[in-house]
């Protein structure tokens, strides 16, 4: 079976040529990167307009790099939440209008099941159950068990801000460049040692997370507020460690508290290097990690989500509505 997955929530426009779920025949995204850079931050009138330019050339993309044509697909996935209304709109119109004229089933999306399923792309082995899933991206921190296909419970979230979120408020403050996390990462890399060490919250329920203190002291310390301001770097890498340190200490936790078989680090910050390496080395289970290509949004990671919704069923109506708004768990 041949899946095509199309995501189009955000800033990156992306499609991709999945076989039986696990099989990533091709991969093609057109970021919009540079064209945000200038407003340091994602415009979403601006982007849904440059997915409308960009979906049929992406696609046709991806089905040639994936030696196929569209007759040769089996279902067509696609996003539809959570995300910007109006670029998910047009993934979305685009999906139903391809499902209609070649009489495809289509299937539905939640985008932050898809990052989950990112796991699952060209491994021999599948990820194991029930496995712990940290869904960390610039809209989401989220910390889920998953205890099957389709089977969710969402243990902790942010209380404010999401951890990329952070990072680009952060690269903001530092004076750097969007997007802020790749920024952050490599001031941060250029430290040396230091004693700066920034607060971590702690919150009532165990598995949940705050990072807008963090962000408030962050701006104090560039200001000035409490003294000379410390070095970019440091302070970059301080943020940084303290941002790993309320992540990692959250997912572990709940690991140990669930019984879990495996972790799945997932979503665009789960590119930081540091993030992976903290999460890798102090997990007493296996840790799953996707390359980074298919950490940040992806049309493969929704044609692997989609293939497994398709074989329990779960297929779309033509009139099916974008959700920006939707959860998981």
């Amino acid at each position: 079976m041949l899946l095509l997955g199309i995501e189009t929530s955000c800033d990156e426009t992306a499609a991709a040529v999945v076989a039986d779920g696990r099989r990533l025949l091709s991969n093609v995204v057109a970021s919009q990167v540079e064209l945000h850079a200038r407003y340091g931050g994602v415009v979403p009138e601006l982007a849904s307009r440059q997915h409308v330019e960009a979906i049929v050339p992406v696609t046709e993309e991806a089905l040639s790099r994936a030696g196929c044509r569209l007759a040769d697909i089996t279902a067509v996935a696609v996003t539809t939440g959570p995300g910007l209304a109006g670029a998910l709109l047009v993934g979305a119109n685009f999906a139903k209008a391809l499902a209609y004229a070649r009489g495809l089933p289509l299937v539905a999306v939640n985008h932050l099941e898809a990052h989950i399923y990112a796991a699952w792309l060209d491994r021999e082995e599948s990820p194991a159950f029930p496995l712990l899933a940290l869904i960390v991206s610039g809209g989401h921190s989220d910390v889920v068990l998953m205890e099957g296909h389709g089977r969710y419970r969402r243990l902790g979230e942010t209380a404010d801000d999401a951890a990329g979120e952070a990072f680009d408020k952060v690269a903001r403050l530092l004076g750097l460049g969007f997007p802020g996390g790749p920024q952050v990462e490599r001031l941060a890399a250029t430290a040396g040692r230091s004693s700066l060490r920034l607060p971590r919250a702690r919150l009532d329920r165990p598995y949940d997370f705050s990072f807008s203190g963090l962000k408030t002291k962050v701006l104090r310390l560039v200001q000035g507020q409490e003294g000379p301001a410390p070095d970019r770097a440091e302070l970059a890498a301080a943020f940084q460690d303290s941002v790993v340190d309320s992540l990692v200490s959250r997912a572990l936790r709940a690991a140990g508290d669930y019984g879990v078989r495996q972790i799945v680090l997932a979503g665009g910050v789960a590119a930081n290097s540091a993030l992976r390496a903290a999460l890798s080395d102090k997990s007493p289970v296996p840790v799953l990690v996707p390359p980074p290509i298919l950490c940040t949004d992806n049309g493969a990671m929704v044609a692997a989500c989609g293939w497994h919704c398709l074989q329990a069923g779960d297929a779309a109506s033509l009139d099916v509505d974008v959700q920006p708004g939707l959860r998981i768990g």
